[in-house]
């Protein structure tokens, strides 16, 4: 039998998928985006997804899963903002606190942006440890790179992982893997030459590294842009514009030296999505959708050693020392 999740603020199911990977049965995803829930429905349509408010759930009805699971709202926590963290009214690690005292999960899985490692949220993070510590968990942390796992995206994120009790030898942090990730031109050279555009293959050659974090927006700042000055800028650089997204790839007219847009597709890929995976909306929600999520191929390779560790299948007593990366903060 597989172990069951429950996921809040589950967006266009990045983590679902990584989790379901590992072998994770889905109890509920809740999600309060309209558009993402379709997402989901769609994909998943025997998964439960309740579309309410992360505040109006009463976590006891999912009592004993054995994973509690979400990415909550990093705005309050981004240097891409004001870093309000507690005081911003998009801080949900209460809620998240509270849902993980009503289930009483056997491990938790909670991530963020690798902003919230800084030294900013010292105070933050040493309260979350005591009121997981009240409930009878254990924590540790990590910022884990997407790039460490495949995916063709510099893309840091802070993950927290707690245990019921004490925090188990068992559990280890996953290690990056031995090879480069592809470059953004491997990855996409298929999507880009789809069209006949006589310039696919001279961008391949130019798009040879990876991308820069991806940067989704939120409802009340953002538009289908590949990110802020800086990110654009990387993007030029790898032949990509980044100042909007197309409808569809270049064709035979497209001009042959000219920087192409990405499409949701593309950036969808650079994010560890398979093709298969359909994003509701028109193409900011979309957007959106995969920019916030965390890739499945990060989430999975975490899912596994979570797992792994419940099951109780590994008996050596050692453990990663991941570096933690605090000064890399996007």
């Amino acid at each position: 039998m597989n172990l069951s999740v429950l996921e809040i603020c589950a967006g266009a199911g990045g983590q679902a998928i990584g989790l379901e990977a590992a072998g994770f049965e889905l109890a509920a995803a809740v999600e309060i985006d309209a558009h993402a829930c379709n997402t989901l429905r769609q994909n998943r349509p025997h998964w439960q997804i309740i579309e309410n408010s992360v505040a109006r759930i009463d976590g006891s009805q999912f009592r004993g899963v054995d994973l509690f699971a979400g990415g909550v709202p990093c705005p309050p926590f981004s240097i891409a903002g004001k870093q309000l963290g507690h005081k911003d009214e998009r801080d949900l690690f209460p809620e998240a606190l509270r849902l993980v005292d009503q289930t009483k999960p056997r491990a938790v899985l909670l991530e963020n942006v690798p902003g919230f490692a800084s030294e900013k949220f010292n105070e933050y993070r040493r309260g979350l440890v005591r009121k997981f510590d009240r409930m009878g968990y254990e924590i540790q942390w990590r910022v884990l790179n997407a790039c460490w796992f495949g995916v063709p995206q510099l893309r840091p994120r802070f993950v927290l992982v707690a245990f019921r009790k004490s925090f188990p030898d068992s559990f280890l942090w996953p290690e990056p893997n031995a090879g480069f990730p592809p470059s953004v031109g491997d990855a996409l050279i298929d999507l880009m030459s789809s069209r006949d555009w006589k310039g696919a293959e001279k961008w391949r050659q130019r798009a040879m590294g990876i991308a820069p974090t991806l940067v989704g927006g939120s409802k009340k700042h953002g538009g289908p842009d590949l990110g802020p000055t800086r990110a654009r800028k990387q993007w030029a650089a790898l032949g990509v514009d980044g100042l909007g997204l197309a409808d569809e790839p270049p064709g035979p007219e497209y001009p042959f030296n000219h920087k192409p847009r990405l499409t949701v597709r593309m950036a969808a890929r650079i994010q560890g999505f398979s093709d298969s995976w359909v994003f509701s909306g028109g193409k900011t929600a979309p957007y959106r959708q995969v920019g916030n999520a965390l890739p499945p191929p990060a989430a999975k390779v975490v899912g596994d050693a979570i797992q792994f560790s419940l099951l109780g299948k590994n008996t050596q007593s050692r453990r990663l020392q991941m570096p933690l990366f605090e000064a890399v903060v996007h």
